[in-house]
């Protein structure tokens, strides 16, 4: 018994070896954090990703489309670990159905709308009300019905009662990006967007801005979704979103920082 022991004992040591490197590098790799995000927020989170990975061990994944699509998804079930929606409908939904961890969320951003028209185009809109003119004959907007760009656009012009003479013009698209892109293509003749959406485009110019104490209250909430496959690791890249080095990289797109 003691000689088949002592023949065995060196290829125990050898698969406790081999055990204990698989473990620190599991280790090492960290976790993998797939987040869902708006898609306006697509250019500042692929830095601010970019820039956690280096001083962390943890991979970020990006899944960015519209907040009310995302919030569909994670309904479903999606392996979702961060969610960051851009308005609080959204996260506010997934809250009352227990699918966030509501200690981690927080309202992070703000931001503004604007009207762009295409960098070639000869129209000329001076505010709101110009969208109503005869010569605007299709207007991008993110789904008005769903997609938050789109449902703040159409709360502030029914607030300016200009929606009902904007509405049968409306080209709804699936998210912000793509509103923009129509205005981009030429494929309409203005579009609403958000402004960080606009400053990223050298294919249109921003025709009117709509004050921030004129247009609607828009929100950035993010919170750590329940279901995660990793809790802790969520919560440390979203204790990071909230830092001073993330602010100053939304600062640089153009987004509002909420203290």
């Amino acid at each position: 018994m003691r000689e088949r022991f002592r023949h065995f004992l060196p290829w125990l040591w050898v698969v406790m070896i081999v055990t204990g490197h698989a473990l620190e590098t599991t280790k090492a790799r960290g976790a993998e954090i797939t987040v869902f995000a708006a898609a306006s927020l697509t250019d500042a989170l692929r830095e601010i990703g970019s820039d956690y990975q280096k001083r962390s061990a943890d991979k970020v994944i990006f899944n960015f489309g519209a907040s009310s699509v995302l919030a569909r998804q994670i309904e479903a079930g999606a392996p979702a670990d961060v969610f960051f929606s851009a308005d609080e409908a959204k996260m506010d939904a997934l809250d009352r159905k227990g699918l966030i961890l509501t200690a981690t969320r927080k309202d992070r951003l703000s931001n503004s709308l604007v009207i762009v028209t295409s960098i070639d185009s000869p129209l000329e809109i001076h505010s709101p009300a110009d969208l109503a003119r005869p010569n605007v004959k299709r207007i991008a907007l993110a789904d008005p019905q769903a997609v938050p760009a789109g449902v703040y656009s159409r709360a502030f012009l029914e607030r300016q009662k200009l929606w009902a003479a904007v509405e049968p013009k409306v080209v709804p698209t699936d998210n912000v990006r793509a509103a923009l892109a129509a205005v981009e293509s030429g494929n309409v003749e203005a579009g609403m967007v958000f402004k960080t959406d606009a400053a990223i485009s050298r294919r249109v110019r921003v025709s009117c801005e709509i004050p921030r104490a004129d247009g609607p209250e828009i929100r950035y909430p993010s919170a750590v979704v329940k279901d995660s496959n990793h809790v802790e690791a969520a919560k440390k890249f979203v204790h990071y979103l909230n830092s001073d080095e993330a602010a100053k990289v939304f600062e640089k797109y153009g987004f509002i920082v909420l203290k």
